[in-house]
């Protein structure tokens, strides 16, 4: 998503910075001294958001004004271009989802009675919102519901270079929902495998484990549900490598991996058991029969292939 301007509910614009008026600015007789629209320049600022700001006109004419008849110069002549928030309430792209699975936990086979449903997948936006200027956002979310879609030529991008959240929902057995044109993309899922796994997973982990000695050192203490998953994604990557197809679950680990989130299994243990996999993950990056790269053409051909499809009502 191309970037945006963002105005948090509690942003308190600084001094300096350059707003324009949302309504009329009055002088101390009550007449108009600047049309809604006029430019001004923060020299002002309120402690919170119930006290005005003072603002100096061009001709150097100031004024008393609440945030609420104020905006960022920036957002105002951004308009709705590429706005994505405007995008989700007034478009329904919830309901251009083409693929919808279970991912997480329950996906892994470590799953227990408090386990979240994490539902992930992917959206086609309609061709005439998508070529707009107003744009479409890279991801819808639900926070409420657990859920995640992403547009579909960023789902592809992030599956090429090996991502292994993106990987796991080709490869997740419970898929709730998919359309013809998710069938294919599950049909050609092979083609995004490659030998980059070896490096987006290993060195993914090899960064977060350097992070977390740090913070053993420094705080004496680490996420032990994020050990346990580091600890999965080279079981993971290693099986990708040998067999050309990621294993989602990972029960059959399940007693030592919750060893790990339970805190019952050393941190020596545990960096003893995570050496001896990069280990194996470097054997089977020398004896593997992926290709080096992905099939980069294969996936763009599926991409052209749907945005043409995008431009007719009806969801392929």
């Amino acid at each position: 998503m191309k970037s945006r301007v963002h105005n948090s509910p509690n942003l308190i614009y600084s001094v300096g910075t350059q707003v324009v008026a949302l309504k009329q600015v009055q002088g101390s007789n009550g007449e108009a001294v600047h049309p809604a629209g006029a430019v001004g320049v923060v020299v002002r600022s309120p402690g919170d958001r119930q006290h005005s700001y003072r603002i100096r006109f061009v001709d150097g004419f100031e004024a008393a004004l609440h945030h609420d008849n104020l905006m960022l110069l920036a957002k105002y002549k951004q308009g709705a271009i590429n706005d994505s928030d405007q995008v989700l309430s007034t478009h329904g792209l919830f309901d251009r989802v083409i693929y919808r699975c279970v991912v997480g936990s329950r996906a892994f086979g470590l799953d227990t009675g408090e386990s979240d449903t994490d539902r992930r997948g992917i959206y086609l936006p309609p061709a005439d919102l998508h070529w707009s200027l107003y744009g479409v956002p890279d991801q819808l979310e639900n926070d409420d519901s657990e859920e995640c879609y992403w547009e579909l030529q960023k789902f592809l991008v992030m599956a090429l270079k090996g991502n292994p959240n993106i990987l796991e929902c080709l490869y997740t057995p419970l898929v709730e929902h998919a359309t013809p044109l998710a069938k294919e993309l599950l049909a050609m899922r092979d083609a995004f495998l490659s030998r980059l796994v070896y490096q987006t997973y290993n060195g993914y982990v090899m960064s977060q484990f350097k992070r977390m000695q740090a913070d053993l050192r420094n705080q004496g203490k680490v996420k032990p549900k994020h050990v346990m998953h580091l600890i999965r994604l080279l079981l993971s990557g290693i099986h990708v490598l040998r067999e050309g197809f990621v294993p989602v679950d990972v029960g059959e680990y399940r007693e030592r991996l919750f060893a790990i989130k339970n805190e019952t299994m050393p941190w020596d243990d545990i960096e003893v058991w995570r050496k001896e996999l990069h280990k194996v993950f470097d054997r089977a990056l020398s004896e593997t029969k992926l290709p080096e790269r992905p099939d980069y053409e294969r996936a763009n051909d599926f991409l052209v292939k749907a945005r043409r499809l995008a431009v007719a009502e009806e969801l392929p």
